[in-house]
């Protein structure tokens, strides 16, 4: 077979679609989004110029008496089998009736006829009673082939799959051997039900019959494996038909389509021309599908091609097809130009524009389409809602689905699922509450998907306990890695990574044949460099490596941001080298890797490498970058200065508050402080908490407390109710000895009643996370930890070590400091850590805030003494303690 589709078999090359066309359309401005005003003239109900809608045909009229007796005496058959005929094609049942009384009064042994009958039945069949069909073939005495053949069908394409098994299985009891169309009505029945089972013995039978060698009974027969997802037999068969026809190819293709084999179902297209055979409406409309969903913009373009070369570009199927396509590939415009050029549009064409505004992100114009159709169904409704959620649009989804309540509309799965997801982006509880007691009211809290998409809604909307009761009750296995991947992120979101990593475990006990998805992957994952749990990330490495979806690049991300954020920098820029392809959240993961390991001069590399690889940065590139230059070797605001004035100009990257902060927080590291001061007042809106806040920490380290204390003022009048400030502030006056000041803060903010965020240090051992706060006894082996610590405190004293009660916020006496300061959260994880890695080995530590000066201090003492390496992660990035020295230089 072919490896890809050649212009040798398409003369047109994939570019070439758009080359003979009407002129493209152009919104006003060259840059999206569209403006509603400009899509009204474009795109109108079937007012496009000089293309306008053909009328449907119409039935014809009802034959009249006089029209029945030209036709001769009633008593011939050849004449009642003729009236049959006319009665089915005019859709005139009383003409039908009329003629079987007529056939039942003659007596005369008509009704006995076999042909005759038959043509009662078919009729009956024709106008969708099968009900009468089936009286007619009772009373039959001696049916045909033809007889059982008509009702088998009729059964099958009603979903009566059961009567048409009964019917086949009556008529070889008779005898009757079954012909062509017997098999290919049989075969409609296994599609149906999806039986492959009884579809394998119909094929044995067929071989057996000879019948197997018939093109329509080959055609039916793959038809039958495919919708059964026997693909590989739908091959096989296929490559052991003696003839084919356009429909075997279809069929073939089709099955690869629907077994995500998008690459052999091109290259079955191109084999499908070279032997001579030219696809037809249905053969484009499905590789297109394909060439969406497999991100194949070539191939598909070269789809395209073809149908021009074809003629067949007009095809209302293939049209909804490309607008399918050029909504995932190309423009706006590209989508526009294929729906103008369409003589006829149906609801299909209508909502396959609507999703494509919705994918380009011009909510507005999809509305203004969906406000246009000439004719809506629940596709288009729920097309239309889950572009509002698609765009976060989550306001938006909720006021649709009010307005379909209202509207009486039939309610069905698929949109009160739009409806739960629209909630969840609003994240509030009341609406929550309100969906989720509807959908209970209506009876559909048990169907999987919906009570996948509520936990997934009660998660985010701060209900945490009615997720985990949901999830504890039954979840059906189709939809359980959705449930289960919701409440890991949830808890994750929420800032409780141990609770998503037990749920993790849990559920792998609880079933081992969970397969985890993209989505699951990379989430874990995130997870497991928040906590700094490297073997468990290695593990899912190695698992999504073995199951295939390592490649996609979401995942990639993830692994490469687990090994940095674990501390395994070395083995994260050896993956990321690896990497096949980045986008730029691959960058700024780079970036943000030497950033947590305060390497800013490698930093500046990678953006230098990324300019010359003509990478397009965003907004956190630029954020990221500036901090960068904080941890330079020399100073490098000139640099910063330099990247901040050409972001908007060359970048088309306006500086944002954060960027403002940023590079607030640069000036002030390097003492900057009158250029800081003239970048504030110079900003083109009001400065906010996190610049003043940048420039305050500054302020503390380079021992500015004239501007700190202005700064502070600012700061408090900015976020009374933020108990981080006040740390900031008392901080900043303890720096300076100012305890008298320090305390008067700290009262003041304990006054108000006010904590800080507790304080809380981790490390890992044999695969479980052990945490502690301050002064923290809940540990099984807290005895040993306490009692080690002792000894390691006075050791540590011995080597120069003293302890800073600055940095106790408790109004106690001075030993009193001395007891809380000894037992603080990283010291005790540090200890347990040293308890119980092997002698040499690294200790590595996660805190969840900044680490404070006397902990800082302890850990270089602790290096010294230990001879061990003490890693510890905290708010700020990475401190490596080796011999009495830390990696951030002391400034951090």
């Amino acid at each position: 077979m072919a490896t890809a589709i050649s212009t040798a078999s398409i003369s047109f090359t994939p570019l070439s679609p758009f080359s003979r066309r009407k002129p493209t359309f152009h919104p006003h401005h060259s840059s999206l989004p569209l403006r509603p005003s400009s899509l009204s003239s474009l795109i109108q109900p079937n007012k496009t110029p000089n293309l306008s809608l053909s009328p449907l045909p119409l039935l014809p009229p009802p034959l009249d008496s006089t029209q029945i007796l030209e036709l001769g005496p009633l008593h011939d058959d050849r004449r009642l089998r003729h009236l049959l005929r006319l009665a089915a094609d005019h859709r005139d049942l009383a003409l039908g009736r009329a003629v079987h009384a007529a056939v039942a009064k003659a007596g005369d042994g008509a009704d006995d006829d076999t042909r005759l009958a038959n043509a009662l039945i078919f009729m009956y069949l024709k106008l969708g009673r099968l009900a009468d069909a089936r009286k007619a073939f009772e009373c039959l005495p001696c049916p045909d082939v033809a007889s059982f053949t008509a009702l088998v069908s009729g059964y099958a394409k009603c979903g009566c799959e059961a009567e048409a098994i009964d019917l086949f299985c009556r008529m070889r009891q008779s005898g009757i051997d079954p012909n062509e169309f017997s098999f290919v009505a049989i075969l409609t029945d296994c599609i149906r039900q999806g039986n492959s089972q009884l579809g394998a013995q119909v094929h044995a039978l067929a071989i057996k019959t000879h019948h197997c060698f018939c093109v329509h009974v080959s055609n039916a027969l793959v038809g039958m494996y495919v919708k059964c997802g026997r693909v590989d037999a739908a091959v096989q068969l296929f490559g052991d038909m003696p003839e084919r026809d356009v429909s075997s190819w279809n069929a073939v293709i089709l099955g690869m389509v629907e077994d995500c084999r998008y690459h052999e179902a091109f290259e079955l297209f191109h084999d499908m021309q070279i032997s001579g055979y030219h696809g037809d409406h249905f053969t484009l409309s499905t590789l297109l599908s394909a060439a969406a969903e497999s991100f194949a913009h070539a191939e598909g373009e070269a789809i395209h091609a073809y149908a021009l070369k074809t003629g067949l570009e007009l095809e209302l199927s293939i049209c909804n097809a490309l607008i399918g396509f050029y909504s995932k590939f190309g423009r706006v415009e590209d989508v526009v130009d294929v729906f103008q050029r369409m003589p006829v549009r149906d609801v299909i064409s209508w909502t396959g524009m609507l999703t494509g505004f919705m994918e380009f992100g011009l909510v507005d114009s999809a509305v203004e389409v969906f406000d246009q159709m000439p004719e809506r169904n629940s596709i288009s409704y729920n097309a239309l809602l889950a572009g509002f959620c698609k765009n976060s649009e989550g306001y938006r989804g909720l006021k649709l689905f009010q307005q379909i309540l209202e509207d009486g509309m039939e309610m069905a799965d698929i949109m009160l699922t739009g409806a739960i997801n629209a909630c969840a982006i609003v994240s509030d509880r009341k609406p929550s509450e309100q969906i989720h007691a509807f959908v209970i009211k209506i009876g559909c809290e048990s169907n999987h998907w919906i009570k996948t998409a509520l936990i997934d809604m009660c998660s985010k909307c701060g209900r945490m306990e009615d997720a985990q009761k949901m999830f504890g009750t039954s979840v059906h296995h189709r939809s359980f890695p959705m449930a289960w991947t919701s409440l890991i992120c949830a808890h994750a979101k929420n800032g409780q990574p141990e609770e998503a990593i037990a749920l993790f475990h849990e559920m792998l006990k609880r079933d081992g044949t969970i397969k985890m998805d993209e989505f699951m992957s990379a989430t874990v994952l995130g997870v497991c460099g928040t906590l700094g749990f490297g073997v468990l990330g290695k593990q899912i490495h190695c698992s999504v490596a073995k199951s295939g979806i390592s490649s996609d690049l979401a995942v990639e991300n993830a692994i490469f941001s687990m090994y940095a954020k674990c501390g395994d920098l070395a083995d994260a820029i050896t993956f990321f080298d690896q990497m096949p392809r980045h986008d730029i959240v691959s960058w700024n993961a780079l970036i943000t890797a030497h950033l947590l390991h305060r390497q800013g001069d490698r930093a500046l590399d990678v953006w230098a490498n990324m300019v010359d690889l003509g990478v397009k940065p965003d907004s956190i590139t630029f954020n990221l970058i500036f901090s960068a230059c904080k941890y330079t070797s020399t100073n490098s605001v000139s640099t910063c200065q330099r990247l901040f004035h050409s972001m908007g100009r060359a970048y088309d990257v306006e500086p944002a508050s954060e960027h403002y902060a940023a590079m607030v927080d640069v000036l002030g590291f390097w003492g900057s402080f009158d250029e800081a001061e003239r970048l504030i007042n110079s900003m083109p809106f009001k400065a906010d908490a996190s610049i003043w806040r940048a420039l305050l920490d500054n302020c503390r380290l380079r021992s500015n407390l004239s501007l700190g204390k202005q700064v502070a003022q600012r700061l408090l009048a900015l976020e009374p109710q933020d108990p981080s400030t006040y740390i900031l502030v008392s901080n900043l006056y303890s720096a300076f000895g100012r305890w008298h000041c320090s305390e008067k803060v700290r009262n003041e903010m304990r006054g108000k009643g006010f904590r800080k965020h507790p304080a809380r240090s981790w490390t890992i051992h044999q695969n479980a996370v052990h945490s502690f706060f301050a002064r923290d006894r809940s540990h099984p082996q807290t005895k040993d930890i306490y009692g080690g610590l002792d000894i390691l405190i006075l050791e540590c004293m011995k080597a120069g070590y003293e302890p800073d009660t600055s940095f106790v916020l408790h109004e106690v006496e001075e030993y009193q400091k001395k007891h809380f300061l000894f037992y603080h959260s990283a010291k005790l994880a540090a200890m347990y850590g040293i308890l119980m890695t092997g002698r040499g080995r690294p200790v590595r530590i996660v805190k969840n805030i900044r680490l404070c000066g006397d902990c800082h201090a302890f850990m270089n003492y602790v290096s010294t003494v230990t001879g061990r390496e003490i890693s510890v992660r905290d708010a700020t990035g990475f401190h490596n303690f080796k011999g009495g020295k830390c990696s951030c230089g002391d400034s951090w």
